[in-house]
């Protein structure tokens, strides 16, 4: 007496190939994800990077005082 499926039934061509079919999507789906997470992180460290406006630089000198008032409004009608 056999138990579990009958012999022959999908004869190992179903299962392999379904198991094909689900790999293949795995693999997909892992490398899809990986290149949207680089690319994420790429483009978040790109943002880091990004110098800072002239006026920033300038209010936050201001900001600290380095420089005074006059200065700041003078350099600001410069930029």
């Amino acid at each position: 007496m056999q138990f579990g499926m009958p012999y022959g039934m999908m004869n190992g061509y179903g299962m392999s190939y379904g198991n094909g079919i689900l790999g293949l999507i795995f693999w997909i789906l892992v490398i899809i994800g990986s290149v949207l997470l680089i690319k994420y992180l790429w483009e978040s460290s790109g943002a880091k990077r990004d110098q800072e406006s002239a006026l920033e630089i300038l209010k936050k000198r201001y900001a600290r005082g380095e420089i005074s008032k006059e200065e700041f409004e003078e350099k600001k009608k410069d930029l």
